[in-house]
């Protein structure tokens, strides 16, 4: 293995993060158990995938056989694989915004692109001001249908209709023969052309933001004298090294850590070690005044367990009126405002993970936590009204200003008007 360069290092870096924090476990076994059952629709709401289409008003338009041609492929779609695969941003790795995933292309008769108009399958996330909650939706899209989404037609460069080994069950097998790499190109060139119905055999293949390599097949080499706009972009799906991949060799991973699915691809003779589960904080020492004390969740609240109730009101009135806090009851509050965890709570809320985030402060607090100012609240009520402009924008309520920009920023300060009433 060669060793990694600062870019490298940081990118990796950036996938690890993702791979803790994106797609949690619970989610994972939840989508796939609904999956299993046949039920695509839950599996979707367990990976927090919106369903913006409607197969009986397909069949009535196309006919009951269209129809079912897609509701075959929603029965395998796995969309927690699709939330693991999907395009992503740095420097936080979130969902890439306000863009729409070709998954797959229905023509009315058959896989003929000469029968017809075709309708997509397709993804989409949300512009960057409603991306709060990271949600994904799937919709079908025409070549004569708009939207209200503000990029509806399927992107040229991130598609994954030739890829459906990242979000269909049946396909994921093939992860490790299509992982990525250059020598990879010319078969996955090979069948973009097919798929596109291109005569002529030559791709571009995107190479960082502002370089385009040229991937002639016929004459391996030469360059054709047409515009490169003319010729089909070779997807990046196609392009890039499978990250889990590079995790795996740079040991930032195992393979209990990756999707079963691709685990099962990546590692064949891997068994699972069984579901990680987030551990539940139990007793915590703290040096109080030379003794070791204890401070653990009680009925709900987090309290320190070597002192008395009067104790404790006594030293509370002393810290009021200016005196030096008991340290069990500095620990506690410190907790409170900044806990150690909350680089971790704030990654799982930023990645739309609401539940687990809940989960780490009650087993910090307590279920019964009244939080105090301070940074983890903060946070919480930052995640919850992010989540209100999100709700905003799934409903269509985003006239609200000239621009984006403008729009979250008078949502937000009815928010904090609607707050400060309280």
């Amino acid at each position: 293995m060669h060793p990694l360069t600062a870019n490298e290092n940081d990118r990796l870096l950036l996938w690890s993060h993702v791979r803790e924090f994106a797609v949690p476990t619970s989610m994972i076994e939840s989508a796939t158990a609904r999956r299993t059952a046949g039920d695509w629709a839950g599996a979707c709401a367990a990976a927090r995938v919106d369903v913006d289409l409607n197969l009986r008003a397909l069949g009535r338009a196309r006919g009951a056989h269209f129809a079912a041609r897609i509701r075959a492929d929603l029965r395998h779609l796995a969309p927690d694989l699709l939330r693991w695969h999907f395009p992503r941003t740095a420097p936080d790795g979130l969902l890439r915004p306000g863009l729409t995933v070709a998954l797959a292309k229905y023509y009315p008769d058959s896989d003929d692109p000469g029968s017809g108009d075709p309708v997509h399958l397709v993804a989409r996330t949300p512009p960057a001001w409603a991306e709060a909650g990271q949600r994904i939706s799937l919709a079908l899209w025409e070549r004569s249908g708009a939207g209200a989404h503000p990029h509806p037609h399927p992107d040229r460069r991130f598609r994954l209709d030739l890829h459906r080994h990242l979000w269909d069950a049946r396909r994921t097998g093939e992860l490790a023969e299509r992982s990525g790499g250059e020598q990879h190109w010319p078969a996955e060139a090979e069948l973009l052309l097919r798929k596109e119905n291109c005569a002529e055999r030559v791709v571009v293949v995107r190479l960082g933001s502002r370089r385009r390599v040229v991937l002639n097949l016929e004459a391996p080499g030469e360059t054709p004298g047409r515009g490169s706009r003319l010729w089909p972009v070779l997807p990046d799906a196609a392009t890039w090294v499978l990250p889990d991949l590079e995790l795996l060799r740079a040991g930032l991973i195992d393979a209990d850590g990756l999707h079963p699915l691709v685990a099962a691809a990546l590692v064949p003779d891997h068994r699972p070690a069984g579901a990680r589960r987030e551990g539940v904080a139990g007793q915590r020492l703290v040096d109080c005044r030379g003794s070791t004390h204890r401070i653990a969740v009680v009925d709900g609240v987090l309290t320190p367990l070597d002192h008395d109730s009067d104790e404790i009101r006594r030293e509370e009135l002393l810290f009021a009126f200016g005196g030096p806090p008991l340290p069990c009851l500095r620990v506690i509050d410190e907790t409170h405002r900044r806990p150690e965890g909350l680089v971790d709570i704030r990654a799982r809320l930023d990645h739309g993970d609401t539940a687990g985030a809940l989960a780490v402060v009650e087993s910090l607090l307590g279920s019964d936590v009244l939080l105090r100012n301070g940074s983890l609240r903060d946070e919480l009520e930052r995640a919850v009204r992010h989540k209100v402009v999100h709700g905003l924008y799934r409903a269509g309520l985003t006239g609200l200003g000239p621009t984006p920009r403008n729009r979250v920023s008078r949502v937000r300060s009815r928010l904090r008007h609607a707050y400060s009433s309280c």
